[in-house]
């Protein structure tokens, strides 16, 4: 299968890539996205082989239906990755919290967060790859704070490779930081920014664009990629868990296959609500995908108006900070599935130029069959915690965003899976806040909340707080190039 561009073609890149490429060299024309040229079949047949597979044997056979450019053995050491995680044999647990509703639990991995399901594997290929071809790479992360996490969990002591990580100072949870601030291989390198994640990942994005960077990084002999989701190479492990999803419902009797149901996906820049359409696109039986937003509600204005402007809007920091996010990197390949190369970079540019572009009425009512939103409030959100560890069942800030969206925009009463994106170990405070407890940072709020709840707090949480600092750079927005190349 080869990849194309979102925005069109430069005539200084090929029409179109093999995955490989587009892994490791994510940068498209005009400043676009790389993009499968085609979907493979995931419909009803596919599904009926897969109603026994684990995890494992599922990822396998629909990566290797996308005719990817991997070694069967690197695909397979790659997905042995699961393995770490808290159930070897089910990573990605399905829990029913109402009689209609499921949680799909994404955050089993080793930094509590659904970014492991793709970075892990992720990583695992991208540096045997840059083995493979005797190249050294600059792999470039930014992060709301998930994403550095598990970019650096990921890449840490691997040859061949070396990671800047751009994070918002003061934008994410105590937890998310010192997930970051604390790793100590020397391939790796942490800096945090005096601006937001739009800041951070613009940063990112004009880098993987500047062809002074490019130069100056092959001075040194090195090339440059990223483990943001703007790279295919996250996007299309992040289809799986959706098809995984689906089959544990068929499993366990709840629904019959082919019956649909709806998704609803906490979303800031969008990548896994990418998977999920690329999913429900190569013919998975989803009724509608339900985006849940916070204050931050950029999304929410988009699918319900047709219109994106970001001229007079300010970044509003949340207690779900992975979603405080304007500029939604993965809109675009949506946009190109559904209106073409040469709209999407119209609108791409218009945005870029004015801060604001409109759908036609027509444009937004097809994006309106795909895709509903609505929007949640930190009260709200706390309202949703509290609720539901009355019910038993504890989620962080982000997965209570779900509940307002399958509460507010289901049409019909068919089952809903929501996606829960992290542990609420990573947002502590937030969930000892609508638990009523009096708590003072994020090691006494982890405390409080397993002392109440009689919860375990997972090892590697707790080890934080006693590990040494190692990454203190905290530099403004125009410094980030010169701190990444005293590093390299």
């Amino acid at each position: 299968m080869q990849f194309v561009q979102t925005r069109g073609n430069d005539k200084n890149r090929p029409e179109a890539v093999s995955f490989s490429s587009a892994l490791l060299n994510p940068n498209a024309s005009f400043g676009g996205l790389y993009v499968p040229e085609t979907l493979p079949d995931m419909g009803i047949v596919f599904l009926s082989e897969y109603l026994n597979s684990d995890y494992k044997h599922l990822a396998f056979d629909l990566l290797q239906k996308f005719e990817i450019d991997i070694d069967d053995d690197l695909l397979w050491e790659a997905l042995d990755r699961y393995d770490h995680f808290d159930n070897s044999n089910n990573p990605v647990p399905v829990v029913k919290i109402e009689e209609d509703v499921w949680v799909s639990e994404l955050y089993h991995g080793p930094t509590r967060a659904f970014k492991d399901m793709a970075l892990q594997p992720f990583g695992v290929i991208l540096s045997a790859l840059a083995r493979q071809h005797n190249e050294e790479y600059l792999i470039m992360a930014a992060t709301s704070g998930d994403t550095g996490p598990a970019t650096l969990e990921t890449f840490k002591n691997k040859p061949n490779v070396q990671v800047a990580c751009l994070y918002p100072d003061g934008g994410t949870s105590d937890v998310q930081r010192l997930q970051m601030v604390t790793e100590e291989a020397d391939n790796l390198k942490v800096i945090g920014i005096h601006g937001n994640f739009d800041d951070a990942q613009q940063a990112l994005k004009s880098l993987l664009g500047s062809e002074i960077f490019r130069e100056e990084l092959a001075g040194k002999g090195i090339r440059l990629s990223a483990a943001n989701s703007v790279n295919f190479g996250r996007i299309i492990f992040q289809i799986i868990y959706h098809v995984h999803s689906y089959l544990e419902l068929v499993r366990t009797g709840e629904i019959g296959l082919g019956d649909e149901v709806y998704l609803v996906v906490p979303s800031g820049n969008f990548g896994n609500a990418l998977g999920a359409y690329y999913a429900k696109k190569a013919g998975l039986p989803i009724r509608k995908i339900l985006i849940a937003s916070n204050v931050n509600n950029i999304l929410t204005d988009l699918i319900r108006t047709g219109v994106y402007d970001i001229r007079d809007r300010r970044l509003i920091l949340t207690e779900s900070p992975a979603m405080d996010i304007l500029k939604s990197s993965n809109v675009e390949r949506v946009l190109f599935d559904k209106f073409g190369s040469e709209r999407t970079r119209e609108l791409m540019e218009t945005l870029n130029e004015t801060g604001v572009y409109r759908l036609s009425a027509e444009e937004t009512r097809v994006l309106q069959e795909d895709f509903a939103a609505s929007y949640c409030t930190d009260a709200e959100g706390e309202a949703f915690i509290a609720e539901y560890i009355e019910k038993g069942y504890l989620m962080d800030p982000h997965t209570a965003t779900c509940i307002k969206a399958y509460r507010t925009l289901r049409e019909e009463p068919i089952p809903a899976i929501l996606y829960s994106t992290a542990e609420w170990t990573k947002f502590s405070t937030t969930v000892a806040k609508a638990m009523g407890l009096d708590v003072h940072g994020d090691k006494e709020a982890l405390n409080a909340i397993s002392a109440h709840l009689n919860v375990p707090v997972p090892g590697q949480i707790h080890a934080l707080f006693d590990k040494r600092i190692v990454h203190s750079t905290v530099v403004e927005k125009t410094h980030i190039k010169e701190e990444m190349l005293t590093f390299l």
